[in-house]
């Protein structure tokens, strides 16, 4: 048995980028351990009712814990709010402090594998980049052997753009922005095919009601997705994508799974 923490930034975060990957492992046998950085509460938002969509969505998913750093969300736009009382907004949160509590997570789990974010946090959430940031320290600071970053191969993001304007979902995205955004294709290093999980996927994200019926950027997408044809779900989000970035770039096959580790180049 392994044991994975997969450290996001936001409540929903894990059933996207990573939910199939998850419900793969804890149905092979593994442990594994959900960290958000931020309990994502917007404008009216209730902290606890975002916490209880993630750890809904972590049953979903076989999640064996669900930890909360404690931090705010820091929001995605020009302006930058004041921290709410008692804490700071992740990204002005200091990254060795941050660090320290994730590392304290993954010292007591004994991880054998984190899961973070690539260097551009994704689509650049600021949150996204530092997840990125706090786990690459969390992870030499507690000596975990492998780090992966969640991300998404560039000219898949340019293939569901086309997609999504083919089924007309309202996406609140610059196209040139996402052309820049999450890796290049020789930076990937693992491709999990989460099909046969795809149910899993799709009803753990469907558990995040309060960002499915919201009025966040990504919400008419959400409401879509969970409405989709299994079939139709599993083809457009059936595959994971991660880099290790201790492989190097280029040249290694991709591999579909997530505990053999990439050839160093």
């Amino acid at each position: 048995m392994a044991i994975v923490v997969a450290f996001h930034a936001h409540p929903d975060d894990e059933a996207l980028l990573t939910g199939g990957t998850l419900a793969r492992a804890t149905a092979e046998g593994h442990r594994v351990v959900i960290v958000v950085a931020t309990d994502h509460m917007g404008a009216g938002d209730d902290a606890s009712t975002r916490l209880d969509e993630l750890r809904a969505s972590a049953v979903v998913l076989g999640v064996h814990r669900v930890v909360h750093l404690g931090y705010a969300d820091s929001g995605h736009g020009a302006i930058l709010y004041p921290d709410p009382p008692g804490r700071a907004r992740f990204c002005r949160a200091d990254p060795a402090e941050a660090a320290d509590r994730l590392a304290a997570v993954l010292t007591e789990e004994r991880a054998d594998v984190l899961i973070s974010y690539d260097a551009n946090g994704g689509y650049g959430h600021r949150d996204h980049v530092r997840v990125h940031e706090v786990g690459k320290l969390a992870a030499a600071k507690a000596g975990v052997p492998r780090l992966l970053e969640a991300t998404l191969p560039r000219d898949i993001v340019a293939r569901l753009m086309t997609v999504a304007r083919v089924l007309r979902l309202p996406l609140r995205y610059d196209p040139d922005e996402l052309s820049r955004a999450y890796s290049p294709r020789q930076a990937i290093t693992h491709r999990i095919d989460v099909r046969r999980y795809a149910r899993q996927k799709q009803t753990a994200i469907a558990a995040h009601r309060s960002e499915v019926m919201g009025r966040g950027r990504l919400a008419p997408v959400m409401r879509i997705l969970v409405r989709l044809p299994l079939p139709v779900f599993g083809w457009i989000l059936g595959r994971e994508w991660y880099a290790e970035p201790a492989a190097g770039a280029g040249g290694h096959p991709l591999l579909d799974d997530l505990f053999t580790p990439a050839e160093t180049r």
